[in-house]
C-alpha cells in the first residue's frame, strides 16, 4: 500500500460520496468500514445504522480502536500496491491506531458542516438510513456525537457547507496533491507565418508520433494535405497526425465543425470513440451559414465554408434560439467532453501535446490585411485560446512558411488581398526547375481547389509573423523550389549553397533557428535539424 486516505466527518458530511469521486478519478480502492463491521460481527442479514453503530462502540471497546488496522491488514493481500481510502473512521483510538501501524503514509481528511447543513442533507437522502426518524435520533449515538471533534486531529479539513460534491473533491485533490500545480507536460504549438498553404500539414504529420494528444483548432476552410500512398488525404477537421500512430485527438472550443465534412474524416480514418473527443462548446456550421458567404467568394476570395458567417452567428447568438454547438448534435455525442478536463489529464499524466493551428498569421483577423482576412485569429495566442491552453504550458513554437508564399487567385471582379512581390509560376519554374505545368496543377487550394498567385520571398512578413509569434523554431518548406538539388537532399550539407545561406538569412530576421526543412512531397521529405 502506498499511500492510506482515512475519511471521517459526521453523518451526511461526505465522506462516501468523497471516496467515490477519488476512486472514480483516480482509480483508489475503497475500504468501508461498515463491511468490516458486518464481516467481524458475522451478520447474516446486513446490518442497518445503528447495529453498526453498536458494534462499532463494542469493537473499539474491545481493542482501543485497533479493529481497523486488523481487518485493513486481513485486506492487504488483495489490495493492490497503491492508494487505498479508508470509509470511515470515526474515532481518535481508530486514527492513531492506523498511523501507529502505517506511519507516514495515513493521512487524515476530515469533512464538516454545521448541523442544520447536516441535517438538510440528511432529509434529502434518497435511500439508507430509513430506520432514524430525524438527524438529532442518529447522533443519539455517543460515538457519533464526538465524531466532528477529529477535525483537531485531522491532516486535512474541508468545511462542506458551501460547496458542492465538485467543490469538495477539488480541494481534497489539491490538499493531496494529487494533480500537482506544475507539471512537466508541455505543448508544442505549429502555426503558419504567410497566408496559408505553407506545408503545415506534413510537418504535423511527420511530428505526430512524437505526441500522445494531438489538438486541432480552426474550421473546415482550412485543408492540411498529407502525403501517403497512393494517394494523399487532405484533412480539414481532425489533426494532421490522426493516421500516423494512435495519439488522441481533440478539437478545442474555438473549433467551428462542419458535421458533414468531420464524420466523413472520421469514417475514412477509422477513428473510434475511445481516441476522439469533441468539446461541447465548438462551434456547428449551418446551411444558412454557407449561404451568407456566398458574396465573400467574389469580394475577397473567402472559401464560403460558412465558418465566418457560423461564429458570427455564435456572437450575436447569445440569449436566442438556434446558436447549435456541438454538445447538441446527436452524431457528436459519443465524442463530446469538456476539454478542461482533457488537458487536465493529460499535463497530470506529463503527456505531450501538439496544437495544430490552421491558415496563417498573415490572415488573421486582427493582424492581417483587413478585409482580406479570415474569421479568427490564427497567431499562436489565437490558438491556444481557441484550445483552452494556457501560454505557460507551451514548449515550443513551430512556426511553417514557405520559401515563396502564395494567396488564392483572386476572384472577378474583387481580390484575395496583396502580396510584396507577386511573380508568376513561370519565374518560379525557372529557378526551381520544376515544370511550369506541375507546379501549376500541384499549387491549387486544397479546400476550394483553386489557383493560386505566389510572390517572392516576403522578409518583412517574416519579422511581423516572427514578433507576434515568438517562434522557437522555424520549418522551412518548399525547399525544392529554390533549387534542382534539393529535392534529392536528405541532409542539411546537401542543399545547394544558396539554400543554405537562404536558411541562415531567415533565421536572422525570425530570430529562431530552421529546425525543420521540407524538401518536396514525398516520405522522406523533411530535414530535421532539431535539438528536441
Amino acid at each position: 500500500m502506498k499511500r492510506l486516505i482515512a475519511i471521517s466527518g459526521p453523518v451526511s458530511s461526505g465522506k462516501s460520496t468523497l471516496a467515490r469521486g477519488l476512486s472514480t478519478r483516480f482509480g483508489f480502492d475503497i475500504r468501508r468500514t461498515k463491511d468490516w463491521l458486518a464481516r467481524r460481527a458475522r451478520s447474516k442479514e446486513k446490518p442497518n445504522r445503528s447495529e453498526l453503530q453498536a458494534y462499532g462502540d463494542r469493537f473499539d471497546a474491545q481493542t482501543g480502536g485497533k479493529w481497523v488496522v486488523e481487518e485493513l491488514a486481513a485486506d492487504l493481500q488483495e489490495l493492490a500496491d497503491d492508494t487505498v481510502i479508508l470509509d470511515s473512521v470515526r474515532t481518535r483510538d481508530q486514527v492513531e491506531a492506523l498511523r501507529e501501524a502505517f506511519g507516514q503514509i495515513v493521512t487524515h481528511v476530515h469533512l464538516t458542516a454545521s448541523n442544520d447543513v447536516l441535517e438538510q442533507r440528511f432529509k434529502g437522502r434518497k435511500g439508507g438510513d430509513r430506520e432514524f426518524s430525524s438527524y438529532e435520533a442518529v447522533k443519539q449515538n455517543k460515538t457519533e456525537k464526538q465524531v466532528d471533534s477529529l477535525r483537531h486531529v485531522a491532516d486535512i479539513v474541508i468545511d462542506t457547507q458551501r460547496c458542492t460534491v465538485d467543490d469538495v473533491l477539488v480541494r481534497v485533490e489539491s490538499h493531496l496533491r494529487l494533480r500537482p500545480t506544475s507539471s512537466m507536460g508541455y505543448v508544442d504549438v505549429l502555426i503558419g507565418a504567410q497566408y496559408g498553404s505553407e506545408g503545415k500539414g506534413q510537418i504535423a504529420s511527420y511530428l505526430s508520433r512524437e505526441y500522445d494528444l494531438l489538438v486541432r483548432v480552426g474550421g473546415p476552410n482550412a485543408g492540411h494535405k498529407v502525403f501517403e500512398e497512393p494517394e494523399p488525404y487532405t484533412f480539414r477537421q481532425l489533426p494532421s497526425g490522426t493516421r500516423k500512430g494512435q495519439a488522441r485527438l481533440l478539437l478545442g472550443p474555438g473549433t467551428v465543425i462542419d458535421i458533414k465534412v468531420l464524420l466523413k474524416e472520421i469514417s475514412d480514418c477509422h477513428v473510434d470513440y475511445e481516441r476522439l473527443r469533441i468539446d461541447r462548446n465548438a462551434t456547428i456550421i449551418l446551411d444558412q451559414d454557407v449561404v451568407a458567404e456566398t458574396n465573400l467568394k467574389t469580394l475577397i476570395a473567402s472559401t464560403g465554408k460558412g465558418v465566418g458567417a457560423a461564429t458570427s452567428r455564435r456572437i450575436m447568438g447569445r440569449g436566442t434560439p438556434g446558436t447549435l454547438l456541438a454538445g447538441g448534435v446527436s452524431e457528436l455525442q459519443p465524442f463530446v467532453c469538456d476539454t478542461n478536463k482533457v488537458l487536465e489529464e493529460a499535463f497530470s499524466k506529463n503527456q505531450r501535446v501538439m496544437l495544430e493551428g490552421t491558415q496563417g498569421t498573415g490572415l488573421s483577423l486582427y493582424h492581417g490585411d483587413y478585409p482580406y482576412v479570415t474569421s479568427r485569429d490564427t497567431t499562436a495566442a489565437g490558438c491556444l485560446a481557441e484550445a483552452g491552453i494556457a501560454p505557460a504550458l507551451v514548449r515550443r513554437v513551430i512556426m511553417v512558411c514557405r520559401t515563396y508564399p502564395i494567396r488564392v487567385e483572386s476572384p472577378p471582379g474583387g481580390t484575395s488581398g496583396p502580396m510584396s512581390q507577386e511573380i508568376s509560376w513561370a519565374e518560379v519554374s525557372r529557378r526551381s526547375g520544376i515544370d511550369v505545368h506541375t507546379l501549376e496543377r500541384n499549387e491549387r487550394t486544397s479546400t476550394t481547389d483553386r489557383k493560386r498567385r505566389v510572390g517572392e520571398f516576403d522578409w518583412a512578413l517574416l519579422r511581423r509573423a516572427a514578433l507576434l509569434n515568438r517562434p522557437t523554431d522555424i520549418a522551412l518548406t518548399f525547399a525544392d523550389y529554390l533549387a534542382p538539388e534539393n529535392r534529392k537532399a536528405m541532409r542539411f550539407e546537401q542543399l545547394s549553397p544558396e539554400t543554405i545561406s537562404f536558411i541562415h538569412e531567415v533565421e536572422r530576421v525570425a530570430g529562431a533557428r530552421v529546425s525543420l526543412i521540407g524538401t518536396g512531397f514525398h516520405n522522406r521529405s523533411v530535414i530535421d535539424r532539431r535539438s528536441w
